[in-house]
């Protein structure tokens, strides 16, 4: 409760009387502490309580948008070596793990971020990357309306006198899916590789 200027003064003069001046107004700083100490403990317990709300929702959040990363990662890499084959996947593995998964990461990590978490629980992941000569690794799309919203591809690529590479990139939904977005590429051989194997990732 705090209490008004001219009440403490009032409450003093009538303390001072009633001891005959035994209690001084100096020794009366209780009434302050009281007043002070009061209301701060139901605002730090409502401080602590939001804190502790805000803690538990950032936690489930994030969980959820960690549990969506480690599904869809498994099953991009997956994806990935479906589409590499017995023939191309021993040559690419270990470069491919290094240089290109982690920027994949980095792609589907920046798509998770526009989207609630109502929302990640829609996203899905394509099972069938293309076979051939086809560039498709692996698409993301909403369920609920089956639109893609990012698209992970592959192609070949022969520069002059440097022999084939391996181009991986994405394209997204906010422009039609024209626009390349680099991952990176590596280096086959001088000679033509084979065609990707494709398929269903379960098969």
């Amino acid at each position: 409760m705090k209490y008004s200027k001219w009440m403490k003064k009032s409450l003093i003069i009538l303390i001072s009387i009633l001891t005959f001046g035994l209690i001084t107004p100096s020794e009366l700083h209780w009434l302050e502490d009281a007043s002070a100490n009061k209301s701060p403990k139901k605002d730090s317990f409502e401080e602590a309580k939001s804190s502790d709300i805000q803690k538990h929702y950032t936690y489930v959040h994030d969980r959820n948008k960690e549990t969506f990363m480690n599904e869809i990662m498994e099953k991009a890499e997956l994806n990935a070596y479906v589409k590499f084959g017995d023939k191309i996947k021993p040559r690419i593995e270990n470069e491919f793990k290094e240089l290109i998964l982690p920027k994949i990461e980095e792609a589907i990590a920046m798509v998770a971020a526009t989207h609630d978490e109502d929302d990640l629980a829609q996203l899905a992941i394509s099972e069938k990357p293309t076979g051939g000569t086809g560039e498709k690794i692996f698409h993301i799309y909403h369920e609920k309306t089956g639109q893609d919203i990012i698209r992970f591809h592959v192609r070949r690529e022969k520069p002059p006198q440097q022999g084939y590479w391996f181009n991986f990139h994405y394209h997204l939904a906010d422009d039609n899916f024209i626009k390349h977005y680099d991952l990176g590429s590596l280096y086959w051989d001088k000679n033509t590789p084979p065609n990707w194997t494709g398929g269903s990732i379960y098969s």
